[in-house]
């Protein structure tokens, strides 16, 4: 089988510089190709040198709304450089109303600026979007949209929006996270995500996956804090499959199918 990561941050800090001997495990583990998020201008040069070395990572540009107060003033013309300098995504962007002490001001401006860059270029977009579901949905239908969709990373929100926004055009990402069984709400949600519009992601190295399932531990060398492996999504893949009562290898083979059809071409 082929497993295909829809949203990690492999160059995170926390990796310790061990993206290499990540990719090889997640290698042995199935993992095919998997999309890197950079998150704010510092890290892109980071991630577009993982790309560089390693043909499996598709790296992906863009400022999420933790760091909207961070950008510079050429941050779009830097994003849009980014773009054309090789194969690369839109993301992690989104709206972001959970954090505590985070300002919401400039997140919606700096949100819509780049899904229009993403849809100029036809370029997928992830996005991120945490309780502020009802706004993202007016400024996805406001538009414009990349023709190709985007994907929603982590989908938390309702049952209820997920037919209006795969009508716009959402692919619904599941993290590990998810298997947790305090997250029986987001379990129910994705058995009803539409089978060509589900994707499967680690987040690594967030959002760790029950103990239980963890078959890659790894722990933050300067906090002693567990962080999530990306060679964990094939356990991932195998909650999933249980949660839509089918083999993984039937799982597997539309994942791979709805991953080129959002990703296919970069």
């Amino acid at each position: 089988m082929r497993l295909y990561d829809a949203h990690n941050h492999l160059q995170d800090e926390r990796f310790g510089g061990a993206a290499a001997e990540l990719l090889a495990a997640s290698g042995r583990a199935g993992v095919a190709r998997m999309v890197v998020n950079g998150s704010c201008e510092d890290d892109w040069p980071a991630v577009r040198a993982l790309a560089l070395a390693h043909r499996e990572v598709l790296p992906s540009f863009g400022i999420h709304p933790w760091y909207v107060g961070e950008r510079t003033a050429c941050w779009l013309e830097n994003l849009r450089r980014q773009l054309a300098e090789g194969p690369a995504a839109v993301g992690e962007i989104g709206l972001d109303r959970w954090k505590p002490g985070l300002d919401y001001a400039g997140q919606e401006e700096v949100f819509v600026a780049q899904l229009r860059l993403a849809a100029e270029t036809n370029l997928p977009v992830s996005i991120h979007c945490l309780q502020a579901w009802g706004r993202l949905v007016e400024l996805l239908r406001a538009g414009p949209r990349p023709a190709r969709g985007f994907l929603l990373h982590s989908y938390g929100g309702s049952l209820e929006l997920v037919a209006p926004l795969a009508k716009l055009g959402a692919y619904f990402s599941f993290p590990g996270y998810f298997a947790h069984e305090r997250k029986a709400r987001q379990q129910e949600t994705f058995r009803h995500v539409p089978p060509e519009r589900l994707l499967i992601e680690t987040d690594a190295p967030d959002q760790p996956l029950p103990e239980a399932l963890n078959e890659h531990p790894l722990i933050d060398a300067k906090t002693g804090q567990p962080l999530n492996h990306p060679a964990n999504l094939a356990a991932v893949y195998r909650c999933v499959a249980g949660l839509v009562d089918e083999p993984v290898a039937v799982l597997a083979e539309r994942v791979e199918e709805n991953f080129l059809r959002l990703f296919g071409g970069l």
